[in-house]
């Protein structure tokens, strides 16, 4: 039966490490050089919030005397 090799899974583990991290730095820079807005904003928050149910989750009725 073979011996592992440690050191081979130790240089794959750092290389995908590295690997990560610059990608993370290239999206970082893409966010703050992008003219589309300011770091982390979500586009999707820009949206009216719907309003069809109260609060409490149950939709209100037509009339507001009927309840």
């Amino acid at each position: 039966m073979a011996t592992p090799n440690y050191n081979y899974e130790k240089r794959q583990r750092e290389l995908a490490k590295k690997k990560k991290k610059e990608e993370k730095l290239r999206e970082r820079d893409a966010r703050k050089t992008s003219p589309d807005g300011e770091f982390g904003q979500n586009p999707d928050m820009d949206a009216e919030p719907d309003h069809s149910q109260n609060p409490d989750g149950v939709a209100p009725a037509d009339n507001p005397d009927q309840v």
